[in-house]
């Protein structure tokens, strides 16, 4: 005798199989990181990243125009300062006439509101010492003397355009004091997207290439041990009553136990940012023609959906776009 119930049944189809499908990836889910260098006369590929670069002002503008034509969400931006502009304090994230600042000014003035225009909030990239933060005599990340910077990159980036600031640099109190200095400076309409669940992870190797990161030695006397979900929770909780309107989990596929249940408590939109080491696996895969990537790619951007993300950071998202048509 026939089974009565026959799940199979729902799955004859790709008509069938997208009318009963739980979850949907939609171009709009997903935000573009961008990296915008200093001192470079065109594109400059990221070896350890197949596919992405390292943009000239012009070029950004070009693949930014080029992204929300394709439809995603929003676009993450970073800057790569030249090594001369490195300094203890990170100074080139605050100045008007950072690369950073100046590239926020150029999509903001090319795509308006077309698009939601979101800027890495941290001092990592301008630091002579590659930290997140300002060192103190004994060489240990100041939390407190770090969020008065983060004040200081947040109105910068809200001034050149940025719709959403996003602090990344897991201090104590960030989002509190950056949701202070915004509204004092008048930018009361900036969200704060907090990096609120960041690991100390071995994914972020090939982002280090991107972004010509000087670090010696390691962040995890600040980033989240790996071993933690409970502590993810209470960061999350705590960045929400600081005034964060939206909270992130990075990484991505690793976390997705934390992505869940950060899902499940959180009030505010929660994001995953699937990050370059999670890039480079699959791409270097695909390339050795040992997975499918599109497939693959998308499955993964599929499954950081399932696991409770409302917004996907990815190097993806414009192709992902394509392949979603």
């Amino acid at each position: 005798m026939f089974p009565r119930h026959r799940p199979r049944r729902l799955r004859t189809t790709p008509a069938m199989r997208r009318l009963v499908a739980e979850t949907s990836l939609e171009p709009r889910h997903l935000v573009l990181p961008m990296f915008v260098a200093d001192g470079i006369d065109e594109p400059r590929e990221v070896p350890s990243m197949p596919g992405v670069v390292q943009h000239t002002r012009d070029s950004l503008r070009a693949a930014a125009v080029q992204a929300v034509d394709a439809g995603v969400g929003g676009l993450m931006l970073f800057g790569v300062p030249g090594e001369d502009d490195k300094d203890p304090v990170g100074s080139a994230g605050s100045d008007p006439d950072g690369i950073l600042n100046r590239a926020l000014a150029d999509l903001a003035a090319e795509l308006g509101d077309a698009t939601v225009l979101m800027a890495d909030t941290c001092l990592d990239e301008f630091t002579d010492h590659g930290h997140c933060g300002v060192l103190d005599d004994r060489g240990r990340v100041d939390n407190d003397a770090t969020n008065l910077r983060y004040v200081d990159l947040a109105v910068a980036q809200a001034a050149a355009g940025a719709h959403v600031v996003a602090p990344s640099g897991m201090m104590d109190g960030q989002v509190g004091a950056i949701r202070d200095g915004l509204d004092d400076a008048g930018h009361t309409n900036v969200a704060i997207l907090a990096y609120a669940a960041k690991y100390a992870s071995a994914f972020y190797g090939p982002f280090r290439d991107a972004v010509g990161s000087s670090l010696v030695g390691d962040r995890r006397t600040y980033q989240q041990d790996s071993a933690n979900i409970r502590e993810a929770l209470r960061e999350i909780d705590l960045d929400v009553a600081e005034g964060a309107d939206a909270v992130m989990v990075k990484p991505a596929l690793a976390y997705l136990d934390v992505l869940r249940a950060a899902a499940e408590v959180s009030p505010v939109p929660v994001a995953a940012y699937q990050v370059s080491g999670e890039y480079a696996m699959i791409a270097a895969a695909a390339a050795n023609g040992w997975i499918d990537g599109p497939s693959a790619a998308l499955e993964s951007l599929l499954c950081i959906r399932r696991a409770g993300a409302d917004i996907v950071l990815t190097y993806w998202a414009v192709q992902a776009a394509g392949w979603l048509a």
